[in-house]
């Protein structure tokens, strides 16, 4: 399992320090605490702690493995503490909004950074980071580890299930940025936004995130006695059509530098995987039919399972061969499986069909997948109340949801 790398932020402007000290010194001559203060500033430092999560995770994988993540854990907690802070900038279309520079360091775009006196920008990159967290969170925990038998390393099903929770609640993250957040930035505001945070990136990564879902949910349904082939099938053609509308919403995008290219590869890469497992779970399907025609269906669906295999593995090794080199993962759940299963039984059901029937029967085109409807959907995220700091009274204690928000003219 993979993910992009956790975006990393970085701030150069004492005028946000200035601005949020003056409003809390006002508050605690009303008797606010000045716990405040204190709070804030400990999670300003956790948050750009953030640009060294990358080397925390790897230097300390084992204990981090141990303890459930706990340092993307922490660091995930104090942006949900950050974030009510920063929303007092916004609140009731305060011109405070426009008061401070927030520096982002870039992945995906060609510009190493971007900085825009905005603060709904660094709403929009705070839930960003904060689905990438949460994706690396799900790295920890697919990890595959040795069994209390010794054999064979492997993820836990405990581990699978939470992992499809962590995975819903970064498509949350994501979608809430694109309903809520960017809707809150002007036209010309939103073409000076980095490819990393581009409408089309981000709802592609939330789309990702509800594939690789499914993914998991799918190894489960393998190694369970009790899963049919239908159920199967099903959870295959759902993670086709996650997939494919991630490509969809990366191809008016450009993705020109290296990071961008293998997210590119990454979701091509996936996708015929996922085509590979539809394929193969359609043709058991339709081989288990009792005419000519539905065996000549269910072979040219292996068929096209293998291709689609061969073809996953030409874009996997393109995608470690693009800079950032990396290796590929050894295979496990779904694909260790496919693997394993989809050339011998394709191979198998073509030698027996050609035995009974004639050779262009057996060659004919790949059936139509069938259309089911997406069941996993984004967690519902919305952004957290405004912190008390920024009015003693508690007037708005409410979420901010999408009818309070005021936008920019577009």
């Amino acid at each position: 399992m993979q993910s992009p790398k956790i975006a990393s932020a970085i701030f150069v402007d004492q005028s946000f320090e200035l601005l949020i000290q003056d409003k809390l010194n006002k508050s605690q001559k009303n008797g606010m605490p000045s716990l405040y203060a204190k709070r804030f500033w400990w999670t300003r430092i956790v948050v750009m702690a953030g640009q060294e999560a990358p080397t925390i995770t790897r230097t300390r994988r084992k204990s981090a493995t141990q303890h459930g993540g706990s340092t993307l854990a922490d660091l995930l907690q104090a942006l949900e503490d950050y974030l009510p802070v920063l929303l007092g900038l916004v609140k009731d279309g305060s011109p405070l909004q426009h008061k401070v520079s927030f520096v982002w360091i870039n992945q995906e775009d060609d510009t190493e950074e971007t900085a825009i006196s905005n603060a709904w920008y660094e709403v929009l990159s705070v839930l960003h980071l904060m689905a990438m967290l949460a994706l690396s969170q799900v790295n920890l925990l697919l990890l595959p580890r040795t069994s209390a038998d010794g054999y064979q390393a492997k993820v836990s099903e405990e581990n699978r299930r939470a992992s499809v929770d962590i995975f819903l609640k970064a498509s949350g993250y994501l979608d809430c940025a694109v309903r809520y957040v960017l809707p809150q930035l002007s036209t010309e505001l939103r073409r000076e936004l980095p490819v990393d945070l581009a409408e089309g990136v981000l709802r592609a990564l939330s789309l990702q995130a509800l594939g690789q879902g499914v993914d998991v949910q799918l190894g489960m349904a393998i190694d369970s006695t009790k899963a049919t082939l239908a159920v199967k099938r099903r959870l295959a053609c759902e993670m086709v059509k996650y997939w494919q509308q991630a490509q969809d919403n990366l191809m008016n995008v450009p993705l020109t530098n290296g990071w961008a290219e293998k997210h590119r590869l990454y979701v091509k890469w996936k996708y015929n995987e996922a085509k590979a497992a539809a394929y193969y779970y359609h043709g058991l399907i339709l081989d288990e039919g009792n005419t000519e025609k539905s065996h000549g269906m269910a072979v040219a669906a292996l068929q096209a399972s293998d291709e689609y295999l061969k073809e996953s593995k030409k874009v996997s090794e393109a995608f470690n061969a693009t800079p950032p080199l990396s290796r590929n993962p050894p295979l496990w759940g779904t694909m260790k499986f496919l693997w394993e299963k989809v050339p011998k039984d394709t191979s198998s059901k073509v030698r027996i069909n050609r035995d009974l029937y004639t050779y262009e029967k057996v060659m004919e085109t790949a059936p139509t997948l069938p259309d089911f409807p997406l069941a996993l959907k984004p967690d519902d995220y919305q952004l957290p109340p405004v912190d008390n700091c920024w009015n003693e009274n508690n007037v708005n204690g409410g979420h901010l949801g999408p009818g309070q928000l005021k936008s920019e003219g577009r």
